[in-house]
């Protein structure tokens, strides 16, 4: 594996190293408990009127926190792959990928994967609940694409070199099951001037589930400030979405 300033790495991106303290657990623990209502929703066949009162409540939630200010820092990144971390060390001390939809532990969407990584590469550990699910107790595919397109953007990080995914080819071996720990291992394959092509596969112990190969276009100078500076620019001014119970009056 291509170990480029591998400790500095290691104590920016793994939780192991960044426990959340203040906000940032009072954010997971609430992440966590969105995780729950979403396993206990897509398995639960409550009657409408239990359903009714259950939706009546996280609408009032979700008002409570829309009458606060959004969030328009840039706090961690949302995607390892293009994870820099001299911006990293300017919020939070380094960047918890807090919000992305695959490792994020403050963000519900998140089964969330907890990756960690070493001399041997970088290991991603998952279980994928009943939200996830595409064929009869498995894994959906498009699922398992995007797990892969997180854990091999990690490993690329280790280069020095981050960027964005250029393409991204996943083979499918056998059905990954739901509701069971599963296991990705993921390397650096080879740099080629801005191209740096990863390789994973995911297990469900000894079992072969997919394997995958990734090339990540490493970002110009320059390019992600410029992103950044964009999303500032589209959130200005946008009005945080209300629940149709409100907008109706109700």
């Amino acid at each position: 594996m291509v170990d480029l300033k591998s400790e500095e790495v290691r104590a920016l991106w793994e939780p192991r190293d960044n426990p959340a303290t203040g906000v940032w657990r009072v954010r997971r623990r609430l992440a966590a408990a969105m995780r729950l209502v979403i396993e206990r929703l897509t398995t639960s066949d409550a009657p409408e009127e239990e359903l009714a009162v259950v939706a009546a409540r996280l609408e009032d939630y979700a008002e409570r926190l829309a009458d606060h200010p959004q969030r328009d820092r840039y706090d961690g990144f949302a995607e390892a792959a293009v994870a820099d971390p001299a911006e990293a060390k300017k919020s939070m001390g380094g960047a918890h990928f807090d919000f992305s939809p695959l490792i994020g532990q403050s963000n519900p969407l998140a089964p969330p994967i907890v990756i960690t990584s070493d001399e041997q590469g970088v290991r991603g550990e998952a279980t994928f609940g009943s939200a996830y699910e595409g064929p009869p107790g498995c894994v959906h595919g498009g699922c398992i694409a995007a797990a892969f397109d997180e854990v091999l953007g990690y490993t690329q990080t280790f280069t020095g070199q981050p960027g964005m995914t250029g393409t991204l080819e996943t083979f499918y071996r056998s059905p990954t099951p739901l509701h069971t720990p599963l296991v990705f291992h993921s390397q650096v394959e080879s740099i080629s001037g801005r191209k740096v092509i990863c390789r994973g596969t995911l297990h469900d112990g000894d079992r072969l589930c997919a394997e995958a190969r990734a090339i990540f276009i490493s970002l110009r100078e320059g390019k992600m400030a410029g992103l950044v500076d964009e999303r500032a620019s589209r959130n200005r001014g946008v009005d945080v979405p209300r629940s149709k119970a409100t907008e109706e009056g109700s």
